[in-house]
């Protein structure tokens, strides 16, 4: 196969899995709404500790599973059909999400594994490497990237330095000719990445060695 086949094969099975999870069916961690504030009225009017300000966060989510355990269903924090049609007695609207909500699912996931070793040829939170950390946190948001830096490298639209928004993808020639080594933007010049040297953690772009090392970047979302 070749490359440009190849890279556009990659890139059309990356936006079915990105549109799978915007018509994802269930409310969870990271919407925002007025279906939000209406689940969380339903549950605070029933005991539940919750606000309705129509931002799913984690003490809905507390609620939700205290709620579904005491009808027997999957106490998973997610509002889905069976659990919606539960607590507000009709069925469950369709879920849309934007590219948004998916951004702040990947950042935020990302945070979750600052400190995690560095391990060559890791690809789970006992320990990761650069392209294995950015396919894990990418496919935890139901997108799927490949698994090297270079091969992520030529998926998704090449963007400026300017047009940079949290959740791009950064890319670096480090240890060897060509990409190397790959971060996922967080705004105001950071990344996070597998480091070699300090495991996940956060850099600036603006130090020279990364300055030096920098190739591009793209977007996936």
């Amino acid at each position: 196969m070749s490359k440009a086949i190849r890279v556009f094969v990659l890139t059309m099975m990356i936006a079915v899995s990105f549109a799978a999870v915007v018509s994802a069916s269930a409310f969870r961690i990271g919407d925002q709404g007025s279906d939000v504030a209406e689940i969380q009225g339903q549950l605070s009017s029933l005991g539940y500790d919750v606000a309705a300000d129509g931002d799913f966060g984690p003490a809905t989510a507390e609620a939700v599973k205290s709620f579904q355990a005491s009808q027997g269903l999957q106490a998973d924090g997610l509002v889905g059909p069976a659990t919606y049609s539960a607590l507000l007695g009709k069925a469950m609207p369709e879920v849309s999400r934007g590219s948004n909500y998916i951004t702040r699912r990947i950042v935020g996931d990302s945070m979750q594994y600052l400190g995690v070793p560095y391990v060559f040829g890791g690809t789970t939170p006992s320990g990761f490497d650069c392209s294995g950390y950015v396919r894990y946190v990418f496919a935890n948001a139901g997108i799927y990237l490949p698994r090297m830096a270079d091969e992520q490298y030529g998926v998704g639209m090449p963007i400026s330095t300017s047009e940079m928004v949290a959740g791009d993808l950064v890319f670096f020639s480090t240890y060897t000719y060509g990409v190397s080594h790959v971060g996922i933007y967080l705004g105001d010049g950071k990344f996070i990445h597998a480091s070699s040297s300090r495991g996940v953690t956060i850099s600036s772009l603006y130090e020279s060695y990364w300055t030096n090392a920098y190739v591009g970047a793209r977007r996936i979302m």
